[in-house]
């Protein structure tokens, strides 16, 4: 159930069009659909304005399709995230409306797109490396309803290839930052910016790198002002608090 699900639903028993009894048998259906190795949130579009999110990995691919089956039964949307070629096969046979992107390992399937949020949402990646992360953030975010703009391989090692991209930065409304090595990319960023950072860590660089460690300290102990810190290789879960950020932004009536 989503918001205009709930909204009808009250119009409905309103205008005398829907029993009372039965918007009651509705709302006290269970919040979750119990498949027995997974409970699935029916309720999430309802307060997070999009469903629950599958994450693939650990998941058999029968798991995997009995979980997407039961969210697209309800649903117009879905994301996927750490999915392999093989789960997106299996799940594009009953679903073939479902897109891979093989970089971001995300399969999306976009039957209702959101409404368009207010602001932009930039994704910027250090190195070519970080692309991956990167690209899930890409992904997430748009689905979630944003207009997003991307830029890779603009990290401190070459710092005139960032500041050639200044106009995308100062049009954004929120910017994730996406760096291994020393994850020195973020501060930087937000030393140029007045919005928000989110920066994410990840994995790739040589040993002292410590899988995603080094940067993840770097940029918990950064300097500047404004930056948000998420897990290693958290690419979903930087865009979807940039996508927070950016409904926030706008004006109270469009939310």
């Amino acid at each position: 159930m989503d918001e205009q699900e709930l909204r009808d639903l009250l119009a409905g028993v309103q205008s005398g069009k829907i029993p009372i009894s039965e918007a009651v048998q509705k709302l006290k259906t269970p919040h979750f659909d119990d498949l027995w190795f997974a409970k699935i949130d029916t309720h999430r579009t309802l307060r997070k304005g999009f469903p629950e999110v599958v994450y693939c990995e650990g998941k058999t691919l029968e798991e995997v399709v009995a979980i997407v089956d039961r969210i697209l039964a309800d649903e117009h949307n879905l994301l996927a995230t750490r999915a392999s070629e093989e789960v997106y096969e299996a799940v594009k046979q009953g679903h073939p409306d479902a897109v891979y992107n093989k970089r971001a390992r995300t399969i999306t399937v976009e039957r209702k797109p959101l409404p368009k949020k207010g602001g932009k949402i930039l994704v910027v990646s250090a190195g070519t490396s970080d692309m991956d992360v990167a690209e899930e953030a890409v992904v997430t975010a748009k689905i979630l309803g944003n207009e997003v703009e991307s830029t890779y391989d603009v990290g401190v090692a070459g710092i005139h290839r960032l500041l050639s991209q200044s106009n995308k930065l100062l049009e954004a409304s929120v910017i994730i930052v996406v760096a291994g090595m020393e994850g020195a990319l973020p501060s930087v960023v937000a030393g140029l910016v007045d919005k928000p950072v989110i920066a994410v860590p990840t994995s790739k660089g040589y040993g002292a790198n410590f899988g995603g460690v080094a940067p993840l300290l770097a940029m918990l102990n950064s300097c500047a002002s404004g930056v948000t810190v998420v897990n290693i290789d958290n690419g979903f879960g930087a865009a979807y608090s940039a996508s927070l950020i950016n409904h926030l932004m706008e004006p109270p009536e469009k939310r």
